[in-house]
This record gives C-alpha cells, sequence and structure tokens, in this order.
C-alpha cells in the first residue's frame, strides 16, 4: 500500500468533508441533476475523445496508484552484481540454469536473450523498444486522467449556466432564487473537486511512477548487457550506481581501506 498516496487522498477528502459537517451539512452538497452533468458529462466528453480500451486502461492504473509498486532498484542491483559473478565465475550458461528462480519478468527476459546468445546490439535494441512502449503506455493513461481534469470544471461551468438560465426563468419568485442559485454553483464545485483532488493528483503520481519504473528497467539494461560483455563485477557495480541516490550506494565489495591495520590508518 502506497502511504502518502493513500494519506493524500484521506486527508484532502477528510478536510473537505469536516469542513461541510462543521458548516451547513452534507445535505446541502447534494445535488443529483449536477452529479449526472458533471461525471457524466465528463466521462461522455473523454469517450468522444479516447477508445474505451484507453479509459479502461487508464482506470486500471489509478487503481494500481493505492498500491505501492515502486521498484528496488537497491536490491536489483546487487542481484544484478551476483549475476555477474556467477558470470565470470562459471560463464553465462551457468545463469540459464537458474532463470526459473528470477522473478522480475523484464530480467528475465534479458538474461534469456544473452543465454541464447543474442547479439548485444539486438538485445540492447529489443529492450529499449519495450521501455519506450511502456512510457508511451503509462503516460497515455496519464494523458487520459488529465484530460478528465480539464473535463470536470468545464462540465461544472456548463452545469452552473444550466442552473443560472433556470433561476433567471423563475425570478418573478424570489423565494426561489437562493436555493436555484446554490444548485447551480454546486455543479462548479463537483467540477474542481474532481479535477484538483482527484484526476489530476492521480495523472501527477501515474507520471511520477512511470519515471521510477523507466530508470528502473534502464538500470536492469545496463546491468545485463554489462554482464554479457563479461565486465568486472566491481566495475558493473559503480557503472549502475548513478541510478541510485548517492545515500543509497552501498558497495558489495570492500573499500581500499578496509582490513588495513592501524598503523596504516595513521598515514
Amino acid at each position: 500500500m502506497d502511504l502518502a498516496t493513500l494519506l493524500g487522498t484521506l486527508s484532502a477528502f477528510g478536510l473537505v468533508a469536516v469542513s461541510i459537517l462543521l458548516g451547513v451539512g452534507f445535505s446541502a452538497f447534494l445535488d443529483l441533476p449536477s452529479l449526472l452533468i458533471v461525471v457524466g458529462g465528463s466521462l461522455g466528453v473523454a469517450l468522444m475523445n479516447y477508445p474505451f480500451r484507453r479509459l479502461l486502461g487508464a482506470a486500471r492504473a489509478a487503481v494500481q496508484l493505492l498500491r505501492d509498486p515502486r521498484p528496488d532498484q537497491q536490491g536489483m542491483l546487487k542481484r544484478l552484481v551476483e549475476l555477474s559473478q556467477q558470470a565470470r565465475r562459471d560463464g553465462l550458461f551457468a545463469i540459464g540454469d537458474n532463470l526459473e528462480k528470477v522473478k522480475e519478468p523484464f530480467l528475465r527476459k534479458a538474461l534469456e536473450m544473452v543465454v541464447d546468445g543474442v547479439d548485444h546490439p539486438a538485445i540492447e535494441k529489443i529492450l529499449e523498444e519495450e521501455l519506450e512502449i511502456l512510457e508511451e503506455r503509462h503516460n497515455g493513461a496519464a494523458e487520459v486522467l488529465a484530460s478528465l481534469a480539464a473535463y470536470s470544471p468545464a462540465m461544472g461551468l456548463i452545469g452552473t449556466l444550466i442552473g443560472l438560465v433556470g433561476m433567471l426563468q423563475n425570478m418573478s419568485d424570489p423565494s426561489s432564487i437562493g436555493p436555484a442559485m446554490a444548485v447551480a454553483l454546486l455543479t462548479t464545485f463537483y467540477g474542481a473537486i474532481l479535477a484538483n483532488m482527484l484526476f489530476q493528483p492521480a495523472a501527477g503520481k501515474l507520471r511520477v511512477r512511470t519515471q521510477e519504473e523507466v530508470r528502473f528497467k534502464e538500470l536492469i539494461v545496463r546491468g545485463v548487457l554489462s554482464i554479457a560483455d563479461g565486465e568486472n563485477p566491481r566495475v558493473l557495480e559503480q557503472k549502475l550506481h548513478v541510478f541510485l541516490a548517492p545515500s543509497a550506494r552501498i558497495s558489495a565489495f570492500p573499500t581500499l581501506g578496509q582490513g588495513r591495520t592501524e598503523g596504516a590508518k595513521a598515514w
């Protein structure tokens, strides 16, 4: 579970709900026609702009945000160093004997191509193209959510105009002006809530997750190609450290200063 997403959603909607309860209460903010205009209208416009499958994909991506699938870059770097050591010690074919134990699909696919003897430029091209398609697909879902964030306030404004027209037609009855104005403004309220507290934050978080996943898989690509080249595990580790924050760069190898005597430390 992604605590940041969960806490952010609960705090944002919770504070709005508390402020409503402390004010006039929920009953004053419930209006079915306004909801139909904003929610139904936004989804309808989105269907006009995108295929149905893309809307479903965006909905699934938004639901996945509540999970915490952030990749373990530090653990993957350690795993790649171990594979490099094994390949240098026992040869590349030794890696193929344990491929069923590799849980990361992208890493398993890359290692299978290495073990099968696919040339390095072809491996890099295949993996980089897969990363491009993944980034395009995820950014497409974020684009749908960002579009919904733009449609919702617009539909809210349309609903407000509809309500104002109805109000102006009943100007002869002063007692109906206040309630009619309140209902007209609710559509703008619904549109602002959906856009700024749901669709836009979800689109932003999805873009961040996409960047994290692409960076994680780029680490795998560089690591696997280095393994295929028979690169020294220590060099491989230093090369892959650029994908990690400085505070997360923990080496699997002892530094040159480790193991020295007290006299050596006094140099």
